[in-house]
């Protein structure tokens, strides 16, 4: 139960911190495209890889590695914005736009999860 709790407060700071960069990014790059959305898949991909590199590595408690991978990174990315305003886009005919958010997303979560991994790797060793 206490993980379950820490999952859960975690969770909570995650999904503030995605409202939080979704307004930063509207308010520094306007709202024609889902910056936010693409800023906090792409830095949530590479947390991921590096925390589960980390938390493997330096042997974590499994309720540490929980809180921080599915409660506040599982809280802070977002599949279904990512769908829903890629759809959007579509349905509004902006081709470029949506193809440029999905193939920047999808290209970059893969190269941002291989980075934090590389990264995590080098700061503590395979």
């Amino acid at each position: 139960m206490e993980r379950f709790l820490w999952i859960c407060l975690a969770g909570a700071a995650g999904t503030g911190a995605r409202y939080l960069v979704a307004l930063w990014a509207a308010q520094r790059f306007g709202s024609a495209f889902p910056y936010g959305t693409l800023i906090v898949n792409l830095v949530g991909c590479f947390a991921i890889a590096a925390v589960m590199h980390a938390a493997l590595r330096l042997s974590w408690s499994p309720t540490v590695r929980s809180a921080i991978t599915i409660g506040f990174i599982g809280g802070l990315t977002t599949y279904s914005s990512f769908n829903y305003e890629t759809t959007r886009l579509l349905e509004e005919s902006a081709l470029g736009p949506a193809a440029l958010n999905a193939v920047a997303t999808i290209v970059g979560a893969f190269a941002a999860g291989w980075l934090g991994m590389l990264c995590a790797r080098e700061l503590l060793g395979r």
